[in-house]
C-alpha cells in the first residue's frame, strides 16, 4: 500500500485518483526496474519533456509507452557496458532484451540474437556428450566431469547378427526382486483384465502443424515461467515483493524465477554461459548471466529455476539459494475403485493373480533389413506369456531406416505379399511387417490389450512435429484389440496411472546438463535417477528448450549405393525434435504425477524409482545390427485393510511399492 499512495499522490491530479490499470502498470514498473516512486516520478517528468506536455496524458496506453522507453534505455546502457566490458577484459555477457533483438525469447527463437562480446563458441564433435567442466574450479567443489561418459550400453550383443544373439531372454536388471513375476494363466480369462481410460484431451493433438506464430510461441515460452512462479509463491508463502527483475541492478535481495538458457546462440551450456532468462511480466523478457555463491545446481537449457539473491553490480544475478519446486500430488483412488479393479485380477477360484506389462521400444529391426526378427520375437513371447498389456512406442518404419530412406522394400516383403513392391506405400509396408503380426498375436491371444505410441521418426505417421497426434487406424489395418494413441499420453491402466512419451529426453538431458556440487555437498550418483528427476520436477514430457539442432545429431547411416551429396546440397539429416512451441503444453502434466514414467532412450535401459515414481527406460528393442531389451512389469494388487475401506479415503496407489520390473534381453 505504500507505493500505491506514493503513486496516487505524485502521479494524480489534485483532489483526484488513478484509473485501476494506470496504477498497476505504474507499480509493475516500479518492480521490474527496482524504483521509487519518486525516481519513477522525475523519469515521467522528463519523459513528458521528451514527448511534448499536450501529447502526453496520464493514461494507459501513455503509461505503457512510457515504460517501453524505460526499456529502450536500460538496453543503450547494458550494451555500453558491454561493449565497455570487452575491451577491457573478457567478462560474463551483459544482459540483453528485446527491444535490441538480442537475448529475449524471440531471439531464442529465431536463432538472430547476436553473440556476447568476446564469446566464443568451441568447436566440438556433434557426438560427443560429454558435458564441459567449469573453467574455475574452487574449494573442491566438483564442477562438471568433461571425461563423465554418456553411459555406455551393454556390448555384449554389439556387433552381432540378430539370428546370432547370445543370452536371449536374460534378465540384466531388477527392481522389487523380492515380488513375484507373472506367469502365464492356465487358462485364459473370459475379457480383458484392464480398463483403459485416457488423462489426456486427445483431440488437441489433431492441430495443424507448421503454422507456428513467433508471437504465440513466445507467450506460451512466458507463460510457462508465470505460471511457476505462482507456484513457488503458494508453495512458499512468498509475498509480492518478494519476487523481482534479476536484471535490475539493486542491492535488494529478491526472488527472480526464469528459465535457464546459453549466453551463446546455439552454444553448449557449460558453467560459464549460463544465464537466466524471465518473462516479459517479471523482467522485461531481458537475460543476465548467473553467479553461484556455494550453491549447488543442476541446470539445462529450458529448465524453470527460483534463485534467491542479488544483483549488486548490474553485471549479473549472484543466487545464494535455489528455491525448491513444490511437487505434484501422487495419484490416489478410493478403497471402492481398488475393490474394482482388484476384481478384474481376480480368477474365479478366488485367486487374484498380478497384472502383467510388456514394455518395448523401436527400432523394431536392425538397420540391414527389415524382417523385424526383434518384433517377432517379442510377440513370439508375449503370446506364450500371454500378458494383459502390451505397450509398443514407436518408431516403428524409421525414418533413420536406410531401407526406408532409400524406398528400397522389393526385398524385404514376403513372397506372399498381394502387393506389387514398386506400387507399395508406406501403409502397405506397415500392414504387412507390422499390423500382421499383431492381428496373429490378437488371434492367439484375445484378451490382450495392445497400446501404439507413435514417434516422429514413424514413416507413416501425417503427423510429423511433437506433441503428436495417433496414428490412423483404420489405413494401416490394425486390428481390434490394438489401441493408438497420442505422443505423449497419459492413460490409466486400471487405477495405474502411466505416463508415456517417444521423445528421448534423457538423451537430450545427457548432452546438454551441466551440474555443480555445492560446498561440502554431493549429487545423487545415479546420474540416469537424476536426469528423470528433472523431468519430473518439470512437470513436463520434454521439458528441454531448444532442443539438440539437427545438424548436430549424428548423421543417419548413409544407404548403399547412394550418391555423396552435391555441392549446396546437404547430407540427410536426423529428425531430431521437431516441436512446435505453439502446444508445448499439451506436454504438461496436469494435476498429479504418473505412478509409471515410460520414457524410452538410447541410453542404458533401466527402471527407478525417483520421487515415488516408476521410471522405465525399456530401451531399444533392436540396436543398429543386433539385439536389444523390453521390459517385463508385474504389478500386485493393493491389499486393502479394514480401516482403510472403513475410511473411505483416497489412497496412493504406491504402484513403485507393488510392482517388479525386469529388463530383459530380447
Amino acid at each position: 500500500m505504500g507505493d500505491t499512495n506514493a503513486i496516487i499522490e505524485l502521479f494524480a491530479p489534485p483532489r483526484a485518483t488513478l484509473p485501476p490499470d494506470v496504477t498497476d502498470e505504474l507499480l509493475t514498473i516500479i518492480r521490474l526496474y527496482s524504483l521509487s516512486a519518486q525516481e519513477l516520478f522525475f523519469k515521467w517528468e522528463s519523459y513528458v519533456i521528451k514527448m511534448g506536455v499536450d501529447n502526453t496524458k496520464m493514461e494507459y496506453r501513455t503509461v505503457k509507452d512510457f515504460k517501453k522507453d524505460l526499456q529502450d534505455v536500460l538496453e543503450r546502457e547494458s550494451r555500453s557496458k558491454g561493449h565497455h566490458l570487452a575491451s577491457t577484459k573478457k567478462a560474463a555477457p551483459t544482459p540483453r532484451n528485446t527491444a535490441g533483438g538480442g537475448g529475449d525469447v524471440f531471439g531464442m527463437l529465431d536463432g538472430m540474437a547476436s553473440a556476447t562480446p568476446g564469446a566464443k563458441m568451441s568447436k566440438r564433435k556433434a557426438n560427443d556428450f560429454a558435458t564441459p567442466a567449469a573453467k574455475s574450479v574452487k574449494n573442491g567443489i566438483n564442477s562438471s566431469p568433461s571425461d563423465f561418459k554418456t553411459p555406455a550400453l551393454p556390448k555384449d550383443n554389439q556387433g552381432i547378427a540378430f539370428e546370432d544373439r547370445q543370452n536371449a531372454g536374460q534378465v540384466i536388471e531388477t527392481l522389487n526382486a523380492h515380488l513375484p513375476a507373472a506367469t502365464p494363466p492356465e487358462v485364459l480369462p473370459i475379457e480383458a483384465r484392464v480398463k483403459l481410460k485416457a488423462n489426456t484431451e486427445l483431440p488437441k493433438f489433431a492441430y495443424k502443424g507448421m503454422a507456428m506464430k513467433q508471437s504465440e510461441s513466445s507467450e506460451i515460452l512466458d507463460d510457462r515461467i508465470d505460471s511457476f512462479t505462482d507456484l513457488i509463491q503458494a508453495h512458499h508463502q512468498l509475498p509480492d515483493g518478494a519476487f523481482g527483475n534479476p536484471a535490475a541492478q539493486s542491492t535488494a535481495e529478491i526472488v527472480a524465477v526464469g528459465r535457464i538458457a546459453c549466453d551463446i546462440p546455439n552454444g553448449r551450456l557449460n558453467a560459464a554461459s549460463i544465464v537466466l532468462e524471465t518473462s516479459r511480466r517479471m523482467g522485461a523478457g531481458m537475460r543476465v548471466p548467473l553467479r553461484f555463491d556455494n550453491t549447488g545446481y543442476d541446470f539445462f537449457p529450458g529448465k524453470i529455476v527460483a534463485l534467491r539473491g542479488t544483483n549488486v553490480s548490474g553485471e549479473y544475478f549472484s543466487a545464494t539459494e535455489i528455491l525448491g519446486m513444490p511437487p505434484l500430488p501422487v495419484a490416489a483412488s478410493t478403497p471402492a475403485e481398488f475393490d474394482v479393479h482388484n476384481d478384474r485380477l481376480t480368477t474365479s477360484d478366488g485367486e487374484a493373480r498380478p497384472l502383467h506389462l510388456l514394455l518395448a521400444s523401436g527400432p523394431y529391426t536392425t538397420e540391414t533389413d527389415l524382417s523385424f526378427a526383434a518384433l517377432h520375437a517379442l510377440l513370439a513371447r508375449a503370446a506364450d506369456e500371454k500378458p494383459d498389456v502390451l505397450i509398443l512406442t514407436g518408431p516403428f518404419l524409421d525414418l533413420e531406416h536406410p531401407l526406408v530412406a532409400s524406398g528400397d522394400f522389393e526385398s524385404s516383403l514376403p513372397a506372399n505379399a498381394k502387393i506389387q513392391p514398386d506400387r507399395a506405400t508406406l501403409n502397405d509396408v506397415f500392414r504387412i511387417l507390422i499390423s500382421q503380426p499383431l492381428q496373429t498375436l490378437t488371434q492367439a491371444v484375445p484378451t490382450i490389450t495392445v497400446i501404439l505410441v507413435p514417434s516422429v521418426r514413424d514413416a507413416v505417421s501425417k503427423h510429423v512435429s511433437w506433441p503428436q497426434d495417433r496414428f490412423q487406424k483404420a489405413p494401416l489395418g490394425l486390428p481390434k484389440g490394438v489401441h493408438v494413441v497420442t505422443n505423449p499420453i497419459t492413460l490409466s491402466i486400471n487405477e495405474m496411472v502411466v505416463g508415456i512419451s517417444t521423445q528421448d529426453v534423457l538423451s537430450e538431458l545427457r548432452r546438454e546438463n551441466v551440474h555443480l556440487a555445492s560446498k561440502g555437498g554431493q549429487f545423487n550418483d545415479d546420474f540416469l535417477a537424476r536426469l528423470a528427476g528433472n523431468v519430473i520436477e518439470q512437470r513436463h514430457f520434454f521439458p528441454v528448450f531448444p532442443p539438440q539442432a539437427r545438424e548436430n545429431l549424428p548423421k543417419p547411416k548413409r544407404v548403399e549405393g547412394e550418391a555423396a551429396p552435391s555441392a549446396g546440397q546437404g547430407e540427410r539429416e536426423a529428425v531430431g525434435a521437431c516441436l512446435d512451441l505453439g502446444y508445448l503444453k499439451l506436454g504438461e502434466w496436469l494435476n498429479v504425477r504418473p505412478d509409471v514414467l515410460v520414457l524410452p532412450s538410447v541410453l542404458n535401459p533401466f527402471a527407478k524409482v525417483v520421487n515415488s515414481v516408476l521410471c522405465i527406460n525399456p530401451g531399444t528393442l533392436s540396436k543398429k545390427r543386433g539385439a536389444g531389451t523390453f521390459t517385463s512389469m508385474s504389478v500386485v494388487p493393493k491389499a486393502l485393510t479394514d480401516e482403510e475401506r472403513e475410511a473411505g479415503e483416497a489412497m496412493a496407489h504406491c504402484i513403485f511399492e507393488r510392482a517388479r520390473v525386469d529388463v530383459v534381453r530380447i
